[in-house]
């Protein structure tokens, strides 16, 4: 009998231990972290859209930097820790994390689709530059695309967030 191997990854701040195999309920080693954080997890907030890295739609944050999760296999995930849109709210109280809040509150969204990525690469930023100017915020952002909404809103709700030193 052959010995099944494991992956350990972080989640949301939980563990989750999944075995790697082609057989149902296990993790296919072609799988690539969205399709895991999706299919197996239920954390639909992580948008699958290009598939490619072009857009950005699928970022999470992987041990504090903002990784385009179409891109890695889960397999290299072990012993990651990673954050989604779902991870960003308190887990206690339900309140949104002041950037989710400064996007509803500065109309920084339109369909929604691609929100969930440009939040997460914004609260990297953030977290590694509290203070950055418009155009650190528009270097950060150059990966992520949308075809509703003018990046102006979405400028004017990190910036908001920024300011306010949360």
């Amino acid at each position: 009998m052959a010995e099944t191997k494991s992956i350990r990854l972080t989640v949301n701040g939980q563990m989750h231990e999944l075995d790697v195999g082609s057989k149902p309920g296990q993790i296919d080693p072609a799988h690539t972290l969205v399709y895991t954080l999706r299919e197996t997890l239920g954390l639909t907030g992580t948008k699958a859209a290009c598939g490619q890295g072009a857009c950005g739609a699928c970022t999470v944050i992987m041990d504090g930097r903002a990784v385009n999760s179409c891109k890695i296999l889960t397999i290299e995930c072990d012993g990651k820790s990673i954050t989604t849109i779902e991870g960003l709210k308190d887990p206690k109280t339900g309140k949104l994390d002041p950037l989710q809040q400064a996007f509803i509150e500065h109309f920084a969204f339109q369909c929604g689709f691609c929100t969930p990525g440009i939040i997460m690469t914004t609260k990297a930023l953030l977290a590694e530059n509290p203070h950055p100017t418009e155009e650190e915020i528009k270097e950060a952002l150059s990966g992520n695309f949308c075809r509703c909404v003018s990046h102006y809103h979405v400028l004017k709700a990190v910036l908001s967030v920024a300011e306010r030193g949360e």
